[in-house]
């Protein structure tokens, strides 16, 4: 299994956010999150990606303990935005991709593969701040994928898009998981959870 949730629990102060919480994602896979608001689907995301420690139980990624060298294979889109607003748009996104471990000439191939995909390529020069936010979304996708990682972590990604770049995105995500990528998602988007392989409810 590229992913194991065992038995993860997590509390703040008397409020018990996960307890006992156990999964799996395999190579392929695409297993989304239901809960609602306050459920502890972010909070799982950011255990999963080592910014948050459980009160018990494990994360397995690939068979070990998560480990922060394991972070060059996971692609981890956090529901709260992180792109630099007065960044042009290409060289953020090929920034990002140099600090998962690609050479400077890989990065902007990839990137620029996913600029043309997206239908953004014209944006390459344009700072983050002057894009609307759809297409801030699709920037933030470029950032989380272009490293071609073996887990991706998503949290709440139809945010923002109309239902045009949702379809856009549930086809992307399909193709992702065709091609071999574990994919864990936290999402209230009725279609994407028809993409899902399995879902957890917390």
């Amino acid at each position: 299994m590229t992913l194991q949730v065992d038995h993860i629990s997590k509390s703040f102060g008397s409020h018990h956010v996960l307890d006992g919480l156990s999964f799996s994602v395999g190579a392929g896979e695409i297993v989304g999150l239901l809960g609602g608001n306050g459920a502890g689907k972010t909070t799982l995301l950011r255990i999963v990606t080592r910014l948050m420690e459980p009160d018990a139980g494990r994360v397995l990624f690939e068979g070990h303990p998560v480990e922060q060298a394991d972070m060059r294979w996971i692609g981890y889109l956090p529901e709260e935005r992180g792109l630099y607003r007065r960044a042009e748009a290409g060289e953020q996104a090929v920034y990002m991709a140099r600090l998962k471990g690609l050479t400077a000439k890989d990065a902007e191939a990839a990137v620029r593969s996913w600029f043309d995909r997206l239908g953004i390529a014209e944006w390459w020069h344009r700072p983050v701040g002057r894009l609307s936010k759809g297409m801030q979304q699709k920037l933030q996708l470029i950032v989380t994928v272009a490293h071609n990682p073996r887990l991706l972590v998503l949290d709440e990604p139809f945010s923002g898009f109309d239902e045009a770049n949702a379809a856009m995105l549930r086809a992307e995500l399909q193709r992702l998981s065709a091609d071999g990528a574990a994919i864990l998602l936290s999402t209230h988007n009725r279609q994407a959870v028809e993409i899902c392989h399995k879902t957890v409810s917390l």
